[in-house]
Formats: structure tokens, sequence, C-alpha cells
């Protein structure tokens, strides 16, 4: 075969030589595949959300949803699978989310890879496996996602394009690694080993997040108190103070002027919030410039800063070895790293590597004096490349910034907690002695 194969290309590249005015230039051959392109996406756009309400073969009732291009198709499907239909209804523009449905998280994609993985083992075909797992989910979301993946499989689509059908449902990582496996034919083996890389990053978001728990309601209590006691307990004392005519001490004034503030400023405040918070979020999101600012002032932040970069590193050099170990191309592995990176820093590393690679240059060479890589990180790559053993040495350090990463959590929230108590005593004691104060004067006039 690979034989054939390379007389096919010999052949064509000497008709390319020898025919030039009959053959399409390069250019004519990439505007063709643009315009291919553009005519895929016009028609992953058109594609459509509709409602269904079938009967099977034992009479049972069944209500779901299906995305495709047209209601023929739905009616098409629907036939093929044995159900009598009894209603199909376009859903409107104005309930219909984004095609594909939503994103699902680690611990779901475990659970799935997990079921599937083992229906497979079993001798159960692709196509019934999904079924399955349709018909075992009872969240309609997730049964609408089962669904189409069925209807994609039953149109003779690959089980990577499917999972690709769905939108930002499934991660790039998952769909090429599926796509790996379709050329080598190991799918089960990819899928249990695409079920432990999830269920490890599950476990390091869970740990990371429980150990930030506590620290983080401890500051919002801290908040609430000092609201509560600002805009209810402090404007009680203020006309005890005024009737009193007496001189405030200039604590007690800054305490009063906050206090009025929050009362009489309150829903502008919220507004104000709001706002700041929304403005973040969508330039956080769309915005590059933005994006990489605020991941480098975090990534620079002293202490904190580590965190970050840790589980960057942990993630990059995890998912790195996966891919390797699936005999994927380390050209082809970069562009799935970039394409599953959240981090514009890393991402503007992954391109220099493909740049250098582009060029005979080792993967190691775009790594070399990277402030957000550490340098022990970027010995074990080279030790790796030198070695031939890679994907070995990027789990070593996988598993070794991870373990950094989880120990610098416990530690910083370690550290937290005693600050944060001592932080919320002199702000309380600040305002208590502030209200306090005047009274002592008070009680010393009257005696």
């Amino acid at each position: 075969m690979e034989n054939q194969n390379s007389n096919t290309v010999e052949q064509q590249q000497t008709t390319q030589n020898t025919s030039t005015n009959t053959t399409p230039s390069n250019s004519q051959k990439t505007a063709k595949n643009k315009e291919g392109l553009k005519a895929t996406a016009a028609m992953q756009n058109k594609r459509k959300r509709f409602k269904y309400k079938a009967q099977n073969n034992k009479g049972k009732q069944i209500v779901g949803y299906l995305d495709a291009y047209n209601q023929t198709e739905v009616t098409s499907y629907l036939k093929n699978e044995g159900y009598k239909i009894l209603k199909i209804e376009e859903v409107s523009q104005l309930l219909n989310m984004e095609i594909g449905g939503t994103k699902l998280s680690y611990a779901e994609l475990a659970f799935l890879l997990t079921q599937l993985s083992t229906y497979l083992k079993a001798g159960i075909p692709l196509i019934d496996s999904i079924k399955i797992l349709e018909r075992q989910t009872q969240k309609p979301s997730k049964k609408r996602i089962y669904s189409n993946i069925v209807y994609e499989l039953s149109k003779g689509e690959s089980f990577s394009s499917s999972l690709t059908a769905q939108g930002n449902t499934f991660p790039p990582l998952l769909i090429n690694m599926v796509k790996t496996a379709e050329l080598t034919g190991d799918l089960p083996e990819i899928l249990d080993d695409m079920r432990d890389y999830y269920e490890s990053i599950d476990r390091t978001r869970k740990e990371a997040i429980s150990s930030m728990i506590y620290p983080s309601i401890l500051f919002v209590f801290a908040i609430a108190v000092l609201v509560f006691i600002l805009t209810w307990v402090i404007p009680s004392f203020v006309t005890l103070f005024q009737q009193q005519n007496a001189k405030l001490p200039t604590m007690t004034k800054i305490v009063l002027g906050a206090s009025n503030f929050l009362t009489t400023k309150k829903y502008w405040i919220i507004g104000t919030i709001l706002v700041i918070t929304l403005t973040f979020i969508l330039l956080y999101k769309y915005s590059k410039p933005f994006r990489k600012t605020m991941q480098t002032i975090g990534m620079k932040l002293p202490g904190f800063g580590n965190i970050i970069i840790y589980r960057e590193v942990t993630m990059f050099t995890k998912t790195f070895a996966s891919l390797l170990n699936h005999n994927v191309f380390i050209t082809d592995s970069m562009e799935i790293l970039r394409s599953v990176s959240s981090n514009e820093i890393f991402k503007e590393i992954i391109n220099e590597s493909l740049v250098l690679l582009s060029k005979g240059a080792k993967i190691s060479d775009a790594f070399e004096d990277k402030w957000a890589f550490p340098v022990v990180a970027y010995e074990m790559l080279v030790t790796g490349e030198n070695t031939g053993r890679l994907p070995m040495m990027m789990s070593y350090v996988a598993d070794y910034y991870g373990d950094l990463h989880a120990n610098l959590v416990k530690r910083i929230n370690t550290f937290i907690e005693p600050i944060l108590i001592i932080i919320i005593a002199i702000i309380v004691g600040i305002v208590v002695v502030s209200v306090v104060m005047p009274m002592f004067d008070f009680y010393g006039t009257v005696l």
C-alpha cells in the first residue's frame, strides 16, 4: 500500500513538472481549498435544531432533538431507526442554542469514555454503543448529543467527524486522539488513556478548587459583615452623634463617610461592579492582547504566579506525553497543543516551536530561556530529545510539576487563612473603635 501511494505521489509530481499548462497552480489550489472550506462552513451554519415526537417498535412515545440541515434528513433518519414519526418541528431561533450543546465537564468525559470503552471491548458496534448511552442518560441535553452522534454515524461519517459536528461539546484533544485511533485501529485503548487523562485533570482541578473554598468563603463573609455594619449598624449612631453636637474623631468621620456613601450610592456601586465585571469577562474572552496581559500579570505575581505556571506546565507536558505515546508526530502534537491551550504565552512558545521545527531545529530550542517555562522542565525536555525518550520524560515532568502545584496551593492556602482572619479583625476593630470612641466622650461629659 505504501509503495502504491509513493508511486502515485511521484506520478503526480512528474505530471506537475511536465504539464504546467494543464495542471492548476498552487495558488489556484489554495483558492479552491479556501472556497471548499467556506462552503463547508456555510453548510455548518445552516444546521438547524429539530424537535421530534416518535413512537418506537414497543409503542413507547419518545421526544427528542436532532441537529440537521433540513426536516427531510430528520424524517429519513427516524424511519431508518424504526421509529413511527408523530411530529417534527423546527426549534425557534430564539430558543435555539449553539448547535452541538453544552461543553462536557472532565468528569462527564471520563465517565462517557469509560462506558464507551467497555461496550467496544465487549464487541458491541460503535453506533450501538452510542445508542446504549443515549438510552441510559436522563438529561435531555445529553440525549440530544448522543442522538446527534448516532445521526452522523448513520450517514457514514467517522467517529471523529461525528464528535466535531457537535460544536464545542467535545475538546479538540479528544477529537484528535480519536482521529489517530481511527488510523491505528486501537480505539478502546485510546479511550482508556483519555479517560485516565481527564480523570487526572479533573482531580487536579477539584483539589485546587477545594483548597480555595475556605479562604473564599472567609473573604466573602468578611465583606458581607463589613457591608452590614456600615449600612445597617453605623447609620443608627448618626442621629445620636448629631444630637450631641460633639466633635467627632477623624477615624469616626471616615467610617461615617463610608457608611453614608454605601447607603446613598448602593445602586450606583452595584451597577459599577456589574459593568466592570462584565467588561472584564468580555475583554478576557474576546480580546487576545487583554487576555495575554492579564495572564502575564497573573503568572508574574510573587508566589501566586508559580501556581499558574506549574499548572500550565503540568497540562502541557501531560498532554504532550499522551500524544507522543500514541505515535502522533511532533508537529501534529504541537498543533493540537496550540488548539487546546488557553494560555496565550504558551501559545506563542508553541507557535515559535512550529516555526523552528519547520526549519529543522529541535523543539527544545523554542523553550530555551522562556520565563514561563521552568529551567528544570526545559532540561528534562532536552534530555528527552537527546535520549529518544521524550514521552517518558514529559510524563516525569507532568508528575513533578503536578505535585509542586498541589503542594504550593496547600502552602498558600495555609498562609492565606490567618492573614484573612487578621485583616477581618483589624477592619472590624477599626469600625467598632470609631463608634465606641465618641461614646466614651459622651459618657465623660455626662459624668
